[in-house]
């Protein structure tokens, strides 16, 4: 097949990075996504959890403190609408609580946001 050929067939057909490879960089992923850019998301941080029962849930009052699953310094998950994107860890940004990202979860497997 001719070189002059093969650009008459593909002309038209979505450009790819490499031997035929659908682009799946970071800028790949979010190149198209325009219409999304104002879509807002709830950003949480979850610091650990625990189980109780109802009789102690009942007894809890100002100055309780309940312990959670997590030991100090562990690092906490960081949500998307309920779905962990990435672990980071709590930082002081002026006088409110801020979110150092740490280990982010591949973005081909955060599409179930």
């Amino acid at each position: 097949m001719s070189d002059e050929t093969l650009m008459e067939e593909t002309a038209g057909l979505p450009a790819t990075s490499g031997a035929g490879v659908p682009d799946t960089t970071d800028a790949g992923l979010l190149g198209g996504l325009g219409v999304l850019d104002t879509v807002k998301v709830r950003l949480t941080v979850e610091v650990g959890r625990t189980q109780i029962t109802i009789q102690n849930l009942l007894k809890l009052n100002e100055g309780s403190v309940v312990e959670l699953d997590r030991l100090a310094g562990d690092p906490l998950d960081i949500q998307i609408n309920g779905t962990t994107i990435a672990k980071g860890e709590v930082v002081v940004v002026g006088e409110r609580f801020g979110i150092r990202f740490g280990d982010i979860v591949d973005p081909k497997d955060r599409v179930n946001i």
